[in-house]
């Protein structure tokens, strides 16, 4: 992996260029191995890009290089009661220590179950920067929340996997932190779930979390509310409460702590990224969540699925989870509407491990726009 500075950067590319040499752009590089395997051994890094450029804590934005780790980020804006709306990545560990960078957080344009209150990574980036495989570098969007400068590029470039350039700076959108938080973990029957699943969507309340969990292989919902009134948090418990009596489920109460624990079983069960294990990503209509949730299949893998997106990780150790078990639940995907996405598998098996490119023609020209040597991610994408 190389990691050059950043007067080093732009040179080293357009020589790259010339030579039509591929490679890959790369933050930390410590997730660098979910997906299909790469095809060049070429590995740009962005982690000597790692400034916090400007803080605009009035305006609610903040302007980073792209190797800036998440949890220095959320550090710098905890200073003044800001944050960064995004769940910590699959893998993070304590604290955020394997958080990775700003950059690749965008490039894999994952969005977990903080996207029902704050939408997605792309909907918080409002400028960035990229360098594109020629050497040449291009801005798209601004350095304010509202802004209208050029085509919206930036959300191009969320989920591209490193594919049409590499991400040098951006701007970010950033959130107060609520003073007070909790939380309710809902057991009990699946339709039941379902139905307490539906009454808080369509319910006045925004929850800042609506995730669907397996925990010791039974379903559950995970609902997480903030605001800076704590009688507000108690009287949205409350009406919850009692409507999960009416449904004859159970209701937990979580406080604050207790639902910053249940939240970090993804960031801590992958703490050792480079572990064999199975890690899936799902994608399935939002209405239809409730029937995966019901296969058995689940009964050997952690399940954490957003409510309202219907987007969420799957995880298992090798023991546990034959291959023919993970054919058979992308399948079941396939037939809700859906998709499953293997990100990693144990060495021993060999199932395809492709990222999704569901509209394959449009992707390779916007590809070949970008690239045309298509130097870039090569192997990333299916065919590209």
């Amino acid at each position: 992996m190389i990691n050059p500075e950043h007067r080093e950067l732009q040179d080293l590319v357009r020589q790259w260029h010339q030579q039509a040499l591929p490679w890959t752009p790369a933050g930390s590089g410590k997730r660098l191995h979910w997906g299909a395997a790469l095809e060049q051994p070429q590995i740009l890094s962005t982690a000597k890009l790692n400034r916090l450029v400007h803080h605009s804590s009035g305006d609610f934005t903040v302007t980073v290089e792209a190797g800036l780790p998440l949890s220095d980020l959320q550090a710098a804006l905890a200073e003044t009661m800001q944050w960064l709306a995004v769940d910590w990545p699959w893998g993070s560990g304590a604290g955020g220590t394997q958080s990775g960078t700003i950059g690749g957080l965008i490039a894999r344009g994952m969005a977990g179950g903080l996207r029902q209150r704050y939408l997605g990574i792309r909907d918080q980036v409002i400028g960035l920067e990229v360098m594109r495989a020629d050497g040449t570098q291009a801005r798209a969007g601004g350095q304010v929340v509202k802004n209208v400068a050029g085509y919206d590029l930036m959300r191009l470039f969320c989920g591209s996997w490193g594919s049409l350039g590499l991400i040098t700076q951006v701007t970010l959108r950033t959130f107060p932190q609520q003073p007070h938080r909790a939380g309710l973990l809902f057991t009990g029957e699946l339709e039941a779930l379902e139905s307490m699943r539906q009454a808080c969507l369509q319910a006045a309340l925004m929850p800042q979390r609506l995730d669907w969990w397996t925990i010791e292989g039974m379903p559950c919902l995970l609902l997480g509310l903030v605001s800076i009134s704590r009688s507000a948090v108690e009287s949205q418990l409350q009406e919850l409460n009692s409507y999960a009596q009416t449904l004859g489920i159970e209701a937990k109460g979580l406080n604050a702590d207790e639902l910053l624990e249940l939240e970090a079983a993804g960031r801590e069960a992958g703490a050792e990224l480079d572990k064999d294990r199975w890690l899936m990503r799902i994608g399935l209509p939002p209405a239809q969540t409730h029937a995966l949730m019901g296969e058995a299949c689940l009964h050997s893998i952690r399940l954490n699925l957003a409510a309202g997106s219907g987007q969420g990780l799957g995880w298992a150790d090798p023991g546990d989870l034959p291959a023919h078990t993970i054919s058979s639940l992308a399948e079941r995907c396939r037939s809700l509407g859906g998709a499953l996405t293997l990100l990693q598998q144990p060495s021993s098996s060999a199932l395809t491990n492709a990222l999704d490119c569901a509209n394959h023609s449009l992707v390779a020209a916007i590809k070949r726009e970008f690239d045309p040597l298509q130097q870039l991610a090569r192997g990333r994408l299916p065919g590209l």
